[in-house]
């Protein structure tokens, strides 16, 4: 983890609210609910119709690809549901889940907020979060999980979320994040980085009913 301690410390600062909404597909006979399909036309459209892993972008694309080949964590699967559902099915962000749904913190639970607009979302991987909490070590990640209202965790979970989806040609660029701060990112294609400790976008470009995702090697660290 290129993060110290005392950056994820000084970083500790900062609130939350993070990812994103849900969709479904149009239809006006009466056998649907024309309700639910009416006011998810576009996303759905989109999900169903365009190829989901037309814009990824990532050297790490095609071992993603062989690790989760079908089923709702794959590309094409992830397409179908909102962020936070479709990331719970991938199993390559566990601990992601585990950090939005409450279960490491149960004051931040953002899994509803998270299903409610549209974003841009930069997920660590699994091993990402195993490399923060090695550095934290035991007592740190003991106070995180159990720190009152939970606003280290929420400051650095919305630090990974941008409102609106980015596509990959558009990345390269400084962003408001939800959590207020800025964050950088550079470049295109295979080599991709992310915010001052240059995490390494794995695969993005990977689509959500109402978000557009990028699979990072690191967890960002919002400033001081």
């Amino acid at each position: 983890m290129r993060t110290s301690t005392k950056s994820f410390a000084v970083a500790a600062v900062a609130s939350l609210s993070l990812f994103t909404a849900a969709c479904g597909s149009s239809d006006s006979e009466g056998e649907s609910a024309p309700a639910d399909e009416s006011t998810s036309a576009t996303p759905d459209e989109s999900s169903t119709s365009a190829d989901p892993a037309a814009d990824l972008v990532g050297a790490g694309c095609a071992d993603y690809a062989k690790a989760v080949p079908d089923g709702k964590g794959s590309v094409s699967g992830m397409s179908q549901d909102p962020v936070a559902t479709a990331a719970s099915n991938n199993p390559l962000l566990k601990t992601l889940v585990q950090a939005v749904s409450g279960q490491i913190n149960p004051d931040v639970n953002l899994v509803d907020t998270l299903n409610g607009d549209e974003f841009t979302v930069f997920a660590p991987v699994d091993t990402a979060f195993d490399a923060l909490f090695k550095e934290l070590g035991d007592d740190g990640v003991k106070k995180v999980s159990e720190e009152k209202g939970g606003g280290t965790l929420s400051g650095i979970l919305t630090y990974h979320v941008i409102p609106g989806q980015i596509a990959p040609a558009d990345i390269d660029g400084t962003f408001k994040t939800v959590n207020g701060a800025d964050l950088t990112v550079k470049g295109s294609g295979d080599e991709i980085t992310v915010g001052e400790g240059n995490a390494k976008v794995i695969c993005g470009g990977v689509k959500t009913a109402n978000a557009t995702v990028y699979l990072i090697d690191s967890v960002l660290m919002p400033p001081a």
